[in-house]
């Protein structure tokens, strides 16, 4: 029997969808909308990346040869402290960024010095004999911009003309007065066990650099077998990539060899005249030393006088010294906050 073939009806043309206009995301707000509950906090920064401070242009050169001269930060608007005699109303929409702590159970002002646009007012919010310095800020995340790190660098030197300091990391921003006075609270002890061993003291940096091809230079013609194997290679005899590798190595340990030796000699001739030092890592080809020392202010200037006298020993490197500092190098506190009830 034969099938009968049935007809498909047509299908029916799809509608077309009216087009929709694409909506761009409204870029998030960097709002750091929550107080320090249970959030492990550094009090300072801690490392010479997060710590490397942004040094202030001087009017002569900051790296010498031989004669070598101190940086000196210029002098802040104001190194006075005024009795704070009214409190600021709290503001939802402000949180405190906090710069440092001190030693002080009377409230004062320091001025128009801290971040934002218009420099912000600093005060001190206070627990017990101990304070911190702050202004207001917006709660949001802080840029580390070249200003900005100016202004927080610009209030712990104005601070430090007239009291210890603890130096706090580049923002840190708490949301209210009682977050602060939380902080102040349960790190009492060990705030004031800091304050009393950094009392008197200050931090200098010293970098050394070095012509790497000087160097260089100087070790062919003291090394024989150097000599020869650059002898090799330049005359071109025979085959030279053994003796390029060789050549290589032999410049190699012949460089760290005399870097270790000249740093070692430094850090000894400064022992005595310092409190304590530390060894950072070297930035760029050319920089063999990045140290930062604490200094007594009673020793202040005999350091200062041997830090010369090793520039002046030193002829084949450059030195860059600055200071005095806040003791950022050596405050190393990392706090657990508990939330104020």
């Amino acid at each position: 029997m034969a099938k009968t073939k049935q007809k498909q009806k047509p299908k029916p043309k799809p509608k077309p969808k009216p087009s929709k206009a694409i909506a761009r995301p409204k870029p998030k707000p960097r709002v750091k909308a929550h107080p320090p509950a249970r959030a492990k906090r550094p009090v300072n920064a801690s490392g010479p990346a997060a710590r490397e401070r942004v040094e202030r242009p001087s009017a002569g050169s900051p790296a010498s040869r031989g004669k070598l001269g101190r940086v000196r930060m210029p002098p802040t608007q104001s190194s006075s402290a005024r009795p704070e005699v009214d409190v600021e109303p709290e503001d939802s929409n402000e949180g405190k960024y906090v710069y440092c702590i001190i030693k002080s159970e009377r409230p004062l002002s320091f001025g128009p010095l801290g971040i934002g646009v218009e420099p912000a007012h600093c005060r001190t919010v206070h627990y017990r004999d101990i304070a911190a310095v702050v202004s207001n800020t917006p709660m949001v995340v802080q840029d580390p911009t070249r200003d900005n790190v100016l202004a927080h660098q610009r209030v712990n030197e104005t601070v430090m003309q007239q009291h210890t300091v603890i130096p706090m990391s580049f923002g840190t921003v708490f949301k209210t007065h009682d977050d602060i006075m939380e902080l102040l609270r349960s790190a009492y002890e060990a705030f004031t066990d800091v304050l009393n061993k950094m009392q008197d003291k200050f931090e200098f940096g010293l970098k050394v650099l070095w012509d790497r091809d000087q160097i260089i230079r100087e070790i062919e013609e003291e090394d024989e077998d150097i000599r020869r194997l650059e002898g090799e290679i330049s005359s071109q005899k025979g085959s030279t990539y053994f003796a390029r590798m060789q050549y290589g190595r032999l410049i190699d340990a012949a460089l760290q060899a005399r870097s270790e030796r000249y740093v070692l000699e430094i850090f000894e001739t400064l022992r005595d005249v310092s409190v304590a030092s530390r060894s950072n890592k070297p930035i760029g080809d050319r920089m063999i030393m990045n140290a930062a020392f604490l200094v007594a202010r009673d020793t202040e200037q005999a350091f200062d006088a041997r830090v010369k006298e090793i520039g002046s020993r030193y002829d084949m490197l450059t030195f860059k010294y600055t200071g005095p500092w806040p003791p950022y190098n050596f405050v190393n506190i990392r706090l657990k906050l508990e939330r104020a009830h």
